[in-house]
């Protein structure tokens, strides 16, 4: 009798083993899925080669990419799925960017600054760099995008100065280089990448999250200054979406 409760307990255990490891499989193909699917792997990282992989809810990146700034997009779009643990990044970038502190390099951080920002038009929007001085050309909706394009490129780090050189034209211009859903995990990751490259924010001690469109914010801020610029750039990321800023002023 007691070889049979054995044999019946074990078999209970095997199942259930089965029907866990089920599980965590199923879980792992939606997380990869999801990442794939999402707005940013979709658009903004479609000519890179990323293949994602989830085990146990541990995502692990490898293959490579043209930019930088691609790899912290591919990273964060995928640590903000819904089940994810933890990303082991291991991605390459192709080709070296240009050199830290360079004309090249700063003109390629003021174009990303401006790419996610839905007030402003990054894709009518020319940048061109000289000993820290930016100089914006292109065309603006409006003054207060031609304002706002500049007080943005203004805030990133390593800009000394810019020169507003904007025209301003009514004439519908795309503001968000690309039209569509956008995810919630790929306006977290948007929002991460703008606060990173915004010398008056912290990417680092700023935690963002994204639920059904709306943004919270959490962590602490040196200044309400800080705090408000922050609230600010999410809800712009966002696409004007409700922002709930939970951020403590230290």
């Amino acid at each position: 009798m007691k070889s049979i409760y054995s044999a019946m307990a074990a078999t209970a255990l095997v199942l259930t083993l089965a029907v866990g490891a089920s599980a965590t499989t199923r879980a792992d193909a939606r997380i990869e899925s999801a990442v794939r699917k999402s707005f940013v792997y979709r658009h903004y990282l479609e000519n890179d080669t990323i293949k994602v992989a989830s085990n146990d809810g541990v995502v692990t990146l490898t293959g490579n990419v043209s930019e930088d700034y691609h790899k912290t997009l591919a990273k964060e779009t995928a640590a903000a799925q819904t089940g994810v643990k933890s990303v082991d990044d291991q991605l390459a970038i192709q080709t070296p960017g240009p050199t830290a502190g360079s004309d090249a390099w700063l003109t390629t951080r003021v174009k990303t600054a401006l790419l996610f920002h839905e007030s402003v038009s990054a894709v009518a929007t020319d940048v061109d760099s000289k000993d820290g001085v930016v100089t914006l050309t292109g065309r603006a909706g409006s003054q207060a995008q031609k304002d706002l394009t500049a007080e943005y490129a203004a805030d990133v780090d390593g800009v000394k100065d810019v020169r507003n050189q904007l025209t301003v034209d009514p004439k519908p211009s795309r503001t968000r280089r690309l039209e569509g859903r956008v995810d919630d995990a790929s306006v977290t990751a948007g929002v991460k990448l703008e606060l990173l490259f915004h010398r008056s924010t912290s990417a680092v001690s700023t935690g963002v999250r994204t639920s059904r469109g709306v943004v919270t914010l959490s962590g602490k801020a040196s200044s309400t200054a800080e705090k408000d610029l922050t609230e600010k750039i999410a809800g712009d990321v966002a696409g004007g979406e409700r922002v709930v800023n939970d951020i403590v002023v230290d």
